[in-house]
Protein backbone atom coordinates (compact mmCIF):
# COMPACT_ATOMS: atom_id res chain seq x y z
CA UNK A 1 0.00 0.00 0.00
CA UNK A 2 1.42 3.34 -1.11
CA UNK A 3 1.53 5.77 1.31
CA UNK A 4 1.92 9.18 0.79
CA UNK A 5 3.65 10.00 4.13
CA UNK A 6 4.38 13.70 3.14
CA UNK A 7 0.20 14.62 3.13
CA UNK A 8 -1.20 14.20 6.22
CA UNK A 9 -4.72 16.16 6.17
CA UNK A 10 -6.50 17.53 8.64
CA UNK A 11 -9.36 15.37 7.78
CA UNK A 12 -10.09 12.47 5.73
CA UNK A 13 -13.84 11.81 4.79
CA UNK A 14 -15.19 8.52 3.85
CA UNK A 15 -18.42 9.01 1.99
CA UNK A 16 -19.37 11.92 -0.20
CA UNK A 17 -23.31 12.25 0.47
CA UNK A 18 -24.57 14.62 2.48
CA UNK A 19 -22.84 14.70 5.98
CA UNK A 20 -19.76 13.89 4.00
CA UNK A 21 -19.61 16.55 1.59
CA UNK A 22 -21.55 19.30 4.33
CA UNK A 23 -18.01 18.45 6.32
CA UNK A 24 -15.93 18.76 3.75
CA UNK A 25 -17.19 22.14 2.57
CA UNK A 26 -17.24 23.98 5.96
CA UNK A 27 -13.82 22.33 6.96
CA UNK A 28 -12.34 23.60 4.00
CA UNK A 29 -14.03 27.31 4.21
CA UNK A 30 -12.42 26.65 7.66
CA UNK A 31 -8.96 26.50 6.82
CA UNK A 32 -8.91 22.92 7.01
CA UNK A 33 -6.87 20.71 4.51
CA UNK A 34 -9.56 17.94 3.88
CA UNK A 35 -9.40 14.66 1.28
CA UNK A 36 -13.19 13.69 0.65
CA UNK A 37 -13.58 9.88 -0.78
CA UNK A 38 -16.85 8.31 -2.45
CA UNK A 39 -17.01 5.47 -4.49
CA UNK A 40 -19.62 6.78 -6.78
CA UNK A 41 -20.73 10.07 -7.28
CA UNK A 42 -20.58 13.58 -4.41
CA UNK A 43 -24.03 14.25 -3.41
CA UNK A 44 -25.11 10.55 -2.25
CA UNK A 45 -28.54 8.80 -2.05
CA UNK A 46 -30.27 12.27 -1.62
CA UNK A 47 -29.34 13.72 -4.50
CA UNK A 48 -29.24 10.64 -7.19
CA UNK A 49 -31.23 8.05 -5.48
CA UNK A 50 -33.34 9.95 -2.82
CA UNK A 51 -34.73 13.59 -2.08
CA UNK A 52 -34.81 15.28 -5.28
CA UNK A 53 -35.76 12.42 -7.64
CA UNK A 54 -38.62 11.50 -5.71
CA UNK A 55 -39.24 15.03 -5.47
CA UNK A 56 -39.27 15.45 -9.01
CA UNK A 57 -41.33 12.13 -9.23
CA UNK A 58 -44.26 13.88 -6.89
CA UNK A 59 -44.20 17.40 -8.70
CA UNK A 60 -45.19 14.85 -12.12
CA UNK A 61 -47.88 13.49 -10.20
CA UNK A 62 -48.53 16.86 -8.76
CA UNK A 63 -48.99 17.97 -12.30
CA UNK A 64 -50.90 15.12 -13.68
CA UNK A 65 -53.74 15.75 -11.20
CA UNK A 66 -53.82 19.10 -11.93
CA UNK A 67 -54.54 18.19 -15.24
CA UNK A 68 -57.00 15.78 -14.84
CA UNK A 69 -58.75 18.03 -12.38
CA UNK A 70 -58.46 21.43 -13.79
CA UNK A 71 -62.31 22.05 -14.73
CA UNK A 72 -62.88 22.56 -11.09
CA UNK A 73 -60.53 26.12 -11.26
CA UNK A 74 -62.38 27.20 -14.67
CA UNK A 75 -59.58 25.84 -16.99
CA UNK A 76 -60.00 23.33 -19.98
CA UNK A 77 -57.55 20.86 -19.94
CA UNK A 78 -57.31 17.25 -21.29
CA UNK A 79 -54.90 14.57 -19.13
CA UNK A 80 -53.52 12.53 -22.10
CA UNK A 81 -50.66 10.33 -20.00
CA UNK A 82 -47.74 9.54 -18.71
CA UNK A 83 -44.39 10.29 -20.79
CA UNK A 84 -42.21 8.16 -18.46
CA UNK A 85 -38.72 8.43 -20.90
CA UNK A 86 -39.84 12.19 -20.65
CA UNK A 87 -40.86 11.96 -17.17
CA UNK A 88 -37.02 10.67 -16.11
CA UNK A 89 -35.62 13.35 -18.49
CA UNK A 90 -36.89 16.23 -16.47
CA UNK A 91 -35.99 13.81 -13.25
CA UNK A 92 -32.23 13.28 -14.14
CA UNK A 93 -31.84 17.30 -15.82
CA UNK A 94 -32.74 18.32 -11.94
CA UNK A 95 -30.30 15.82 -10.54
CA UNK A 96 -27.15 16.63 -13.48
CA UNK A 97 -27.72 20.49 -12.33
CA UNK A 98 -26.99 20.20 -8.76
CA UNK A 99 -24.70 17.65 -9.54
CA UNK A 100 -22.35 20.04 -11.64
CA UNK A 101 -22.91 22.82 -8.63
CA UNK A 102 -21.69 20.58 -6.20
CA UNK A 103 -18.60 19.32 -8.21
CA UNK A 104 -17.93 22.83 -8.62
CA UNK A 105 -18.37 24.19 -5.24
CA UNK A 106 -16.19 21.18 -3.98
CA UNK A 107 -13.16 22.14 -6.61
CA UNK A 108 -13.56 26.08 -5.49
CA UNK A 109 -13.26 24.53 -2.13
CA UNK A 110 -9.91 23.53 -3.24
CA UNK A 111 -11.16 20.03 -1.53
CA UNK A 112 -9.38 17.17 -2.65
CA UNK A 113 -11.70 14.52 -4.26
CA UNK A 114 -10.56 11.07 -4.76
CA UNK A 115 -12.98 9.16 -6.65
CA UNK A 116 -12.77 5.19 -5.31
CA UNK A 117 -14.24 2.73 -2.31
CA UNK A 118 -12.05 3.42 0.45
CA UNK A 119 -11.76 1.49 3.46
CA UNK A 120 -10.66 2.36 6.94
CA UNK A 121 -7.21 0.85 7.84
CA UNK A 122 -6.15 2.47 11.19
CA UNK A 123 -7.62 5.34 13.41
CA UNK A 124 -6.26 7.96 11.26
CA UNK A 125 -6.13 6.36 7.26
CA UNK A 126 -8.27 5.44 4.87
CA UNK A 127 -6.57 3.04 2.15
CA UNK A 128 -8.27 3.78 -1.52
CA UNK A 129 -7.26 2.75 -5.10
CA UNK A 130 -3.86 1.28 -3.62
CA UNK A 131 -3.36 4.23 -1.89
CA UNK A 132 -3.46 4.96 2.02
CA UNK A 133 -4.46 8.45 2.52
CA UNK A 134 -3.32 10.14 6.14
CA UNK A 135 -5.50 12.00 8.09
CA UNK A 136 -5.39 13.86 11.70
CA UNK A 137 -9.07 12.75 11.80
CA UNK A 138 -10.89 10.62 9.74
CA UNK A 139 -14.92 11.29 9.34
CA UNK A 140 -17.30 7.79 8.39
CA UNK A 141 -20.12 8.81 6.54
CA UNK A 142 -20.84 5.65 4.48
CA UNK A 143 -24.42 6.07 4.21
CA UNK A 144 -27.47 3.53 3.97
CA UNK A 145 -29.15 1.43 1.31
CA UNK A 146 -32.86 -0.09 1.50
CA UNK A 147 -33.30 -2.84 3.43
CA UNK A 148 -35.65 -5.47 2.91
CA UNK A 149 -36.85 -8.08 5.49
CA UNK A 150 -35.56 -11.98 6.13
CA UNK A 151 -37.00 -14.24 3.34
CA UNK A 152 -37.98 -11.43 0.72
CA UNK A 153 -35.63 -11.05 -1.62
CA UNK A 154 -35.59 -8.26 -3.83
CA UNK A 155 -35.01 -8.57 -7.74
CA UNK A 156 -35.40 -5.16 -8.97
CA UNK A 157 -37.83 -6.88 -11.71
CA UNK A 158 -40.90 -7.90 -9.30
CA UNK A 159 -39.86 -7.40 -6.14
CA UNK A 160 -38.40 -3.82 -6.00
CA UNK A 161 -36.86 -1.17 -3.40
CA UNK A 162 -36.86 2.37 -3.87
CA UNK A 163 -33.73 2.81 -5.87
CA UNK A 164 -35.39 0.54 -8.75
CA UNK A 165 -38.56 2.41 -8.81
CA UNK A 166 -37.19 5.28 -9.13
CA UNK A 167 -36.06 3.99 -12.69
CA UNK A 168 -38.72 1.72 -13.42
CA UNK A 169 -39.13 2.09 -17.59
CA UNK A 170 -43.22 1.99 -17.02
CA UNK A 171 -46.55 3.37 -14.84
CA UNK A 172 -47.32 -0.03 -13.01
CA UNK A 173 -51.38 -0.76 -13.27
CA UNK A 174 -50.90 -1.87 -9.35
CA UNK A 175 -48.76 -2.01 -6.55
CA UNK A 176 -48.49 -3.04 -3.15
CA UNK A 177 -46.09 -0.89 -1.06
CA UNK A 178 -44.45 -2.71 2.30
CA UNK A 179 -43.83 -0.21 4.37
CA UNK A 180 -46.17 3.13 5.29
CA UNK A 181 -43.24 5.41 6.79
CA UNK A 182 -42.26 8.49 4.54
CA UNK A 183 -40.71 6.19 1.97
CA UNK A 184 -43.57 3.96 1.17
CA UNK A 185 -46.63 6.91 1.49
CA UNK A 186 -44.57 8.66 -0.98
CA UNK A 187 -44.08 6.37 -3.70
CA UNK A 188 -47.37 5.71 -3.26
CA UNK A 189 -48.56 9.32 -3.41
CA UNK A 190 -46.50 9.55 -6.53
CA UNK A 191 -47.85 6.33 -8.33
CA UNK A 192 -51.32 6.98 -7.53
CA UNK A 193 -51.09 10.02 -9.29
CA UNK A 194 -49.55 8.36 -12.84
CA UNK A 195 -52.62 6.03 -12.28
CA UNK A 196 -51.40 3.03 -10.43
CA UNK A 197 -53.85 1.05 -8.29
CA UNK A 198 -52.04 1.33 -4.69
CA UNK A 199 -52.16 -0.99 -1.65
CA UNK A 200 -50.26 0.25 1.32
CA UNK A 201 -49.18 -2.52 4.06
CA UNK A 202 -48.00 -1.24 6.90
CA UNK A 203 -47.09 -3.25 10.38
CA UNK A 204 -48.19 -0.50 12.59
CA UNK A 205 -51.35 0.83 13.75
CA UNK A 206 -51.00 3.77 11.29
CA UNK A 207 -49.46 5.65 8.04
CA UNK A 208 -46.40 7.10 9.04
CA UNK A 209 -46.01 5.90 12.29
CA UNK A 210 -43.44 8.09 13.51
CA UNK A 211 -45.82 11.62 13.46
CA UNK A 212 -48.23 12.98 15.86
CA UNK A 213 -50.90 10.40 15.46
CA UNK A 214 -53.52 13.50 14.59
CA UNK A 215 -51.60 14.09 11.24
CA UNK A 216 -51.51 10.17 10.62
CA UNK A 217 -55.41 9.94 10.98
CA UNK A 218 -55.98 12.62 8.68
CA UNK A 219 -53.41 11.49 5.88
CA UNK A 220 -55.24 7.99 5.68
CA UNK A 221 -58.55 10.54 5.63
CA UNK A 222 -56.95 12.13 2.99
CA UNK A 223 -55.17 8.95 1.03
CA UNK A 224 -59.25 7.06 1.42
CA UNK A 225 -60.45 10.18 -0.70
CA UNK A 226 -57.83 9.66 -3.25
CA UNK A 227 -58.27 6.15 -3.34
CA UNK A 228 -55.16 4.80 -2.04
CA UNK A 229 -56.27 1.53 -0.03
CA UNK A 230 -54.12 0.34 3.09
CA UNK A 231 -53.77 -2.53 5.73
CA UNK A 232 -52.63 -1.67 8.99
CA UNK A 233 -51.58 -3.28 12.24
CA UNK A 234 -50.69 -6.83 10.56
CA UNK A 235 -47.09 -7.76 9.97
CA UNK A 236 -45.68 -9.18 6.77
CA UNK A 237 -45.36 -13.18 6.38
CA UNK A 238 -44.35 -13.50 2.41
CA UNK A 239 -44.25 -12.70 -1.10
CA UNK A 240 -44.28 -15.28 -3.62
CA UNK A 241 -44.27 -14.62 -7.70
CA UNK A 242 -48.15 -15.08 -9.43
CA UNK A 243 -48.12 -15.39 -13.49
CA UNK A 244 -48.27 -11.49 -13.35
CA UNK A 245 -47.11 -10.39 -10.67
CA UNK A 246 -47.00 -10.80 -7.02
CA UNK A 247 -48.63 -12.02 -4.26
CA UNK A 248 -48.28 -10.58 -0.42
CA UNK A 249 -49.45 -13.02 2.52
CA UNK A 250 -50.15 -11.64 5.94
CA UNK A 251 -49.30 -13.06 9.38
CA UNK A 252 -53.63 -13.01 9.83
CA UNK A 253 -53.55 -15.05 6.53
CA UNK A 254 -54.63 -11.81 4.13
CA UNK A 255 -53.24 -11.85 0.92
CA UNK A 256 -53.23 -9.10 -2.22
CA UNK A 257 -51.95 -9.49 -5.89
CA UNK A 258 -50.35 -6.82 -8.26
CA UNK A 259 -48.01 -6.46 -10.57
CA UNK A 260 -45.16 -5.17 -8.35
CA UNK A 261 -44.26 -4.99 -4.69
CA UNK A 262 -42.35 -2.05 -3.77
CA UNK A 263 -39.77 -3.08 -0.45
CA UNK A 264 -40.16 0.32 1.61
CA UNK A 265 -39.56 -0.52 4.86
CA UNK A 266 -36.55 1.78 6.01
CA UNK A 267 -32.97 2.28 5.21
CA UNK A 268 -29.79 0.41 7.04
CA UNK A 269 -26.31 1.55 7.54
CA UNK A 270 -23.56 0.91 5.20
CA UNK A 271 -20.91 -0.14 7.38
CA UNK A 272 -19.95 -4.03 6.97
CA UNK A 273 -16.44 -5.12 5.77
CA UNK A 274 -15.38 -1.32 5.97
CA UNK A 275 -12.36 -2.08 8.43
CA UNK A 276 -14.67 -0.06 11.43
CA UNK A 277 -15.11 -2.80 13.85
CA UNK A 278 -11.47 -3.90 13.23
CA UNK A 279 -10.11 -0.37 14.12
CA UNK A 280 -11.90 -0.62 17.45
CA UNK A 281 -15.49 1.68 16.52
CA UNK A 282 -17.96 0.59 18.42
CA UNK A 283 -21.31 -0.27 16.58
CA UNK A 284 -25.05 -1.32 17.15
CA UNK A 285 -26.87 -3.29 14.66
CA UNK A 286 -25.11 -1.92 12.04
CA UNK A 287 -24.59 1.96 13.41
CA UNK A 288 -21.36 3.52 14.22
CA UNK A 289 -22.48 4.81 17.79
CA UNK A 290 -21.41 8.20 18.33
CA UNK A 291 -21.51 11.08 21.47
CA UNK A 292 -23.48 14.19 21.26
CA UNK A 293 -20.39 15.99 19.16
CA UNK A 294 -20.71 12.80 16.51
CA UNK A 295 -17.71 11.35 17.87
CA UNK A 296 -16.84 7.90 18.33
CA UNK A 297 -15.34 5.52 21.13
CA UNK A 298 -11.77 6.53 18.78
CA UNK A 299 -10.91 10.18 19.07
CA UNK A 300 -9.47 10.38 15.36
CA UNK A 301 -12.80 8.71 14.18
CA UNK A 302 -16.42 11.17 14.19
CA UNK A 303 -19.28 9.52 12.08
CA UNK A 304 -22.32 11.25 10.40
CA UNK A 305 -25.41 10.97 8.16
CA UNK A 306 -27.58 7.79 8.18
CA UNK A 307 -24.33 5.62 9.44
CA UNK A 308 -25.35 6.43 12.91
CA UNK A 309 -28.71 6.04 14.96
CA UNK A 310 -30.30 9.82 14.14
CA UNK A 311 -32.72 10.52 12.05
CA UNK A 312 -32.38 9.53 8.59
CA UNK A 313 -32.62 12.99 6.90
CA UNK A 314 -30.26 14.79 4.38
CA UNK A 315 -30.60 17.56 6.48
CA UNK A 316 -29.67 16.04 9.52
CA UNK A 317 -26.08 15.06 7.66
CA UNK A 318 -25.87 18.14 6.75
CA UNK A 319 -25.69 19.62 10.50
CA UNK A 320 -23.91 17.21 11.83
CA UNK A 321 -20.99 17.33 8.85
CA UNK A 322 -20.80 21.06 9.71
CA UNK A 323 -20.85 20.40 13.29
CA UNK A 324 -17.97 17.83 13.37
CA UNK A 325 -15.88 20.38 10.84
CA UNK A 326 -16.46 23.31 13.00
CA UNK A 327 -15.26 21.21 15.91
CA UNK A 328 -12.31 20.59 14.65
CA UNK A 329 -11.54 23.99 13.47
CA UNK A 330 -11.75 24.58 17.11
CA UNK A 331 -14.90 26.54 16.98
CA UNK A 332 -17.56 26.43 20.04
CA UNK A 333 -20.19 23.92 18.91
CA UNK A 334 -23.77 23.31 20.13
CA UNK A 335 -24.99 19.61 19.75
CA UNK A 336 -27.84 19.45 17.44
CA UNK A 337 -31.16 19.17 19.14
CA UNK A 338 -32.82 16.15 17.08
CA UNK A 339 -36.37 17.24 18.22
CA UNK A 340 -36.00 20.73 16.49
CA UNK A 341 -35.73 19.10 13.09
CA UNK A 342 -38.08 19.56 11.18
CA UNK A 343 -39.37 16.86 9.36
CA UNK A 344 -41.51 16.93 5.92
CA UNK A 345 -43.42 13.90 4.45
CA UNK A 346 -43.88 14.92 0.47
CA UNK A 347 -47.02 13.16 -0.43
CA UNK A 348 -50.37 14.85 -1.34
CA UNK A 349 -51.00 15.94 1.30
CA UNK A 350 -47.57 16.91 2.69
CA UNK A 351 -47.28 16.28 6.23
CA UNK A 352 -44.71 18.35 8.21
CA UNK A 353 -43.72 18.86 11.99
CA UNK A 354 -40.88 19.60 14.07
CA UNK A 355 -40.91 19.23 18.08
CA UNK A 356 -42.78 16.59 19.96
CA UNK A 357 -46.05 14.84 19.63
CA UNK A 358 -48.78 15.23 22.07
CA UNK A 359 -48.30 11.79 23.10
CA UNK A 360 -44.30 12.49 23.73
CA UNK A 361 -44.87 15.86 25.53
CA UNK A 362 -47.38 14.51 28.01
CA UNK A 363 -45.14 11.61 28.39
CA UNK A 364 -42.21 14.20 29.31
CA UNK A 365 -44.48 16.97 31.10
CA UNK A 366 -47.89 15.18 32.47
CA UNK A 367 -50.85 14.97 30.57
CA UNK A 368 -52.29 17.67 33.14
CA UNK A 369 -49.39 20.19 31.61
CA UNK A 370 -49.85 19.89 27.93
CA UNK A 371 -52.47 21.92 25.76
CA UNK A 372 -53.06 21.02 22.24
CA UNK A 373 -55.06 23.37 19.53
CA UNK A 374 -55.90 22.18 16.22
CA UNK A 375 -56.60 24.98 13.19
CA UNK A 376 -58.28 23.70 10.40
CA UNK A 377 -57.41 24.95 7.02
CA UNK A 378 -60.84 25.55 6.03
CA UNK A 379 -60.22 28.64 7.45
CA UNK A 380 -57.36 29.48 5.53
CA UNK A 381 -58.02 31.67 2.19
CA UNK A 382 -54.91 30.19 0.52
CA UNK A 383 -55.65 26.65 1.36
CA UNK A 384 -59.21 27.23 0.16
CA UNK A 385 -58.20 28.79 -2.95
CA UNK A 386 -55.59 25.45 -3.36
CA UNK A 387 -58.78 23.50 -2.51
CA UNK A 388 -56.63 21.85 0.26
CA UNK A 389 -58.01 20.14 3.33
CA UNK A 390 -55.97 19.57 6.45
CA UNK A 391 -55.03 20.61 10.05
CA UNK A 392 -51.84 22.97 12.19
CA UNK A 393 -51.85 21.31 15.38
CA UNK A 394 -50.17 23.06 18.26
CA UNK A 395 -48.75 21.40 21.53
CA UNK A 396 -48.09 23.65 24.40
CA UNK A 397 -46.56 23.15 27.70
CA UNK A 398 -49.31 24.66 29.51
CA UNK A 399 -48.81 28.70 30.36
CA UNK A 400 -45.75 28.00 28.24
CA UNK A 401 -43.33 27.75 24.77
CA UNK A 402 -45.11 25.73 22.04
CA UNK A 403 -43.01 22.67 21.78
CA UNK A 404 -44.63 20.64 18.86
CA UNK A 405 -46.04 22.04 15.39
CA UNK A 406 -47.84 19.32 13.34
CA UNK A 407 -49.02 20.21 9.68
CA UNK A 408 -51.11 18.51 7.42
CA UNK A 409 -52.05 19.91 3.56
CA UNK A 410 -50.74 20.71 0.30
CA UNK A 411 -47.60 22.83 0.72
CA UNK A 412 -47.49 22.79 4.44
CA UNK A 413 -43.42 21.94 3.70
CA UNK A 414 -43.01 25.40 2.91
CA UNK A 415 -44.72 26.39 6.37
CA UNK A 416 -42.04 24.36 8.44
CA UNK A 417 -39.07 26.84 8.55
CA UNK A 418 -41.24 29.14 11.02
CA UNK A 419 -42.40 26.13 13.15
CA UNK A 420 -38.64 25.52 13.75
CA UNK A 421 -38.24 28.73 14.61
CA UNK A 422 -40.98 28.56 16.61
CA UNK A 423 -40.09 25.65 18.76
CA UNK A 424 -36.27 26.13 18.29
CA UNK A 425 -36.63 29.53 19.90
CA UNK A 426 -39.14 28.53 22.62
CA UNK A 427 -42.03 30.91 21.52
CA UNK A 428 -44.99 31.38 23.47
CA UNK A 429 -48.51 31.33 21.86
CA UNK A 430 -49.07 34.84 22.54
CA UNK A 431 -45.59 36.29 21.10
CA UNK A 432 -46.41 34.11 17.80
CA UNK A 433 -49.58 35.96 17.89
CA UNK A 434 -47.87 40.02 17.50
CA UNK A 435 -46.26 38.61 14.82
CA UNK A 436 -48.11 39.85 11.50
CA UNK A 437 -48.40 37.16 8.63
CA UNK A 438 -49.43 38.03 4.91
CA UNK A 439 -52.61 37.56 3.60
CA UNK A 440 -53.76 35.73 1.59
CA UNK A 441 -50.99 32.93 2.62
CA UNK A 442 -50.42 29.72 3.70
CA UNK A 443 -48.55 30.83 6.59
CA UNK A 444 -51.07 33.01 8.35
CA UNK A 445 -52.44 29.51 9.05
CA UNK A 446 -49.87 29.15 11.94
CA UNK A 447 -50.27 32.80 12.83
CA UNK A 448 -54.16 32.30 12.87
CA UNK A 449 -53.02 28.96 15.52
CA UNK A 450 -51.58 31.49 17.55
CA UNK A 451 -54.03 33.30 18.05
CA UNK A 452 -56.19 31.09 19.06
CA UNK A 453 -53.74 28.85 21.64
CA UNK A 454 -53.31 32.76 22.89
CA UNK A 455 -56.75 33.38 23.66
CA UNK A 456 -57.36 35.74 20.63
CA UNK A 457 -58.90 33.92 17.85
CA UNK A 458 -59.60 35.86 14.38
CA UNK A 459 -60.80 33.35 12.05
CA UNK A 460 -61.67 30.51 14.19
CA UNK A 461 -63.85 29.59 17.07
CA UNK A 462 -62.94 29.79 20.53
Amino acid sequence: MANDASTVFDLVILGGGSGGYAAALRGAQLGLDVALIEKDKVGGTCLHRGCIPTKALLHAGEIADQARESEQFGVKATFEGIDVPAVHKYKDEVISGLYKGLQGLIASRKVTYIEGEGRLSSPTSVDVNGRRVQGRHVLLATGSVPKSLPGLTIDGNRIISSDHALVLDRVPQSAIVLGGGVIGVEFASAWKSFGTDITIIEALKHLVPVEDENSSKLLERAFRKRGIKFNLGTFFEKAEYTENGVRVTLADGKTFEAEVLLVAVGRGPVSQGLGYEEQGVAMDRGYVLVDEYMQTNVPTISAVGDLVPTLQLAHVGFAEGILVAERLAGLKTVPIDYDGVPKVTYCHPEVASVGLSEAKAKEIYGADKVVALKYNLAGNGKSKILKTAGEIKLVQVKDGAVVGVHMVGDRMGEQVGEAQLIYNWEALPAEVAQLIHAHPTQSEALGEAHLALAGKPLHSHD
